[in-house]
């Protein structure tokens, strides 16, 4: 079977990580012969979860802030999405919540606004009311936080913890590391997330929740073992023996030498999955095997 060529954009990602420097019109060019790219911008809806999973996959392109279709998302997000506080899923105050608001904290830092008021805002949320730890109290003022499967109980939400800590570690990548408190929490959720070897239940070994030993791309509401593998490898984990669990089962997952596929995919308009099911994933395999 011929192999399927490298998709411009998956090229723009791989250079943009290794430090290679590009020219507006290179960039553009890239941009316009990408697939990928034309299937992310080929269709619209006014509607915030569109919006809102649209801009994440967007983001993991490089330099796809440029171009009109992404502007015209930022600005849905920022107009009707982005509080005060930080990022909601409705654009209401009250309904910030740990995933929501972390994903699109690092979707926007992506794409080059971590500085942006409403990244800021997010951060500074997260900052101020995320718990990283069992018996934490947080101060945030509204319920909306305790549902959706608990977010802040007396045993916080897995997920949020999780997608916020892969928020901060690509906030301070983009920072180069120069916010010690962003250092702290980062290093606080890593410590929890590794006494559950980063995804068994503590008292059987179990799942802790649906999806989070699948793999998948970009990013949705669940927690997957892709945020997993981008935790570990951009924090240099795998020496750590609670990481074997998770590296066993990279190893089972496994279609060939450094290979896996996609095992999941989200169903929702505004989700564009990079890849089928079918074949060898060229951005899981690129992802997987980065910093390892």
């Amino acid at each position: 079977m011929k192999e399927q060529a490298i998709d411009s954009a998956l090229i723009l990602r791989k250079s943009f990580e290794h430090g290679e420097a590009f020219s507006e019109i290179e960039i553009s060019e890239l941009l316009k012969e990408s697939k990928l790219v034309e299937k992310l911008t080929r269709d619209y809806e006014d509607s915030s979860f569109f919006n809102i999973f649209r801009l994440i996959c967007l983001s993991e392109i490089p330099f796809i802030e440029q171009l009109p279709y992404t502007q015209k998302i930022i600005d849905f997000i920022s107009n009707n999405l982005a509080a005060d506080e930080g990022f909601s899923y409705n654009g209401q105050g009250d309904c910030i919540v740990p995933c929501y608001n972390a994903m699109l904290l690092e979707a926007y830092t992506r794409l080059q606004m971590a500085k942006s008021n409403e990244a800021q805002n997010a951060l500074d949320w997260i900052k101020r009311y995320q718990v990283f730890e069992r018996n934490q109290r947080t101060s945030w003022r509204y319920g909306e936080i305790c549902k959706h499967g608990g977010c802040m109980k007396a045993t916080p939400c897995y997920i949020g913890i999780g997608k916020t800590v892969r928020a901060l570690i690509t906030y301070a990548k983009y920072i180069k590391n120069a916010d010690s408190h962003v250092e702290q929490l980062i290093e606080q959720g890593i410590v929890y997330m590794l006494k559950h070897n980063m995804y068994q239940r503590l008292s059987n070994q179990q799942c802790i929740s649906k999806y989070i030993d699948k793999i998948m791309f970009p990013q949705a509401y669940m927690l997957s073992l892709t945020d997993l593998v981008y935790i570990v490898n951009e924090r240099n984990l795998w020496w750590d023996q609670r990481t074997i669990p998770l590296k066993n089962l990279l190893e089972e997952k496994q279609v060939g030498s450094g290979q896996w596929k996609i095992e999941y995919i989200y169903s929702h308009k505004g989700y564009k999955a990079f890849e089928t099911k079918r074949n060898s994933s060229k951005w899981i395999n690129y992802l997987y095997n980065l910093n390892k």
